[in-house]
């Protein structure tokens, strides 16, 4: 697994220790307001990401290997798998729960509301 955009504080691996999958997904997603777990080079991602930006957000990218545990529990956890977009700690899905949330005008107030949305 690697972080793509590191916010500051956000930490993979605590102190070297293995941590649960579920564990490890749940702390990332508390560490930042905006976060995106996704396989490399998934083009999904890639088109949520320039959302994202559009909007004035950057997101912190979480990508996964092939197979992690991360994204079983992801799978798990939404029913849907990667790309998986958290906001505020809340799963919104992947790309089509992104542009329900703009089509729908929510995003943008979120992002404001947690203070997401760059200067």
């Amino acid at each position: 697994m690697q972080a793509v955009g590191i916010r500051r504080g956000l930490t993979i691996d605590p102190a070297g220790e293995e941590e649960p999958a579920a564990a490890r997904v749940g702390r990332l997603v508390r560490e930042s307001p905006l976060v995106i777990f996704a396989r490399r080079g998934c083009c999904m991602a890639h088109v949520m990401k320039r959302l994202l930006q559009a909007v004035g957000a950057h997101a912190t990218v979480i990508e996964l290997d092939a197979g992690a545990a991360e994204e079983e529990e992801l799978a798990a956890a939404e029913g849907a798998g990667v790309p998986a977009l958290f906001v505020g700690g809340d799963p919104v899905g992947g790309l089509e729960g992104l542009m329900g949330l703009h089509l729908s005008g929510r995003l943008v107030p979120r992002l404001k509301e947690l203070g997401a949305l760059c200067a």
